[in-house]
C-alpha cells in the first residue's frame, strides 16, 4: 500500500503565517479554505464589533458552520423534491403503460 504524497503548505490568516502538511491533491482545496477563512475573519475584524483573534476565529467558525448547515438543509430539501418528482413521473409512466397495454388487448 503506497502513501499519498504530501506537501507543506503555508497560509496567511490575519497577518499570521501557518504551516500545514496535506496531501498534494488537497493543496488547492486547503488554500481556498484558508482564503475563505481569512476573508471572513477580516470582515469580522473590520466591523469593529469583535476584538481578539480567538474571538474573531470563533465568530468566523460559527458563521461558516451556520452557512454549511443551511446549505445541507437546502440540499436535503432539493433532494426530497427531486425524489418526489421522479416518483410522480414514474407513476405517470407506469399508468400510461398500463392503459396502453389494455388498449392493445
Amino acid at each position: 500500500m503506497t502513501d499519498t504524497p504530501h506537501s507543506r503548505v503555508s497560509v496567511r490568516i490575519l497577518e499570521k503565517e501557518y504551516q500545514f502538511s496535506c496531501a498534494v491533491d488537497e493543496r488547492a482545496a486547503l488554500l481556498d479554505a484558508a482564503e475563505h477563512l481569512n476573508n471572513e475573519m477580516k470582515k469580522i475584524r473590520d466591523s469593529g464589533k469583535v476584538i481578539g483573534l480567538d474571538r474573531i476565529a470563533v465568530m468566523a467558525s460559527l458563521n461558516m458552520a451556520n452557512e454549511l448547515l443551511k446549505s445541507r438543509s437546502r440540499d436535503t430539501t432539493l433532494e426530497t423534491d427531486v425524489v418526489q418528482r421522479i416518483r410522480t413521473l414514474r407513476e405517470r409512466v407506469e399508468s400510461s403503460l398500463e392503459r396502453g397495454q389494455q388498449l392493445e388487448l
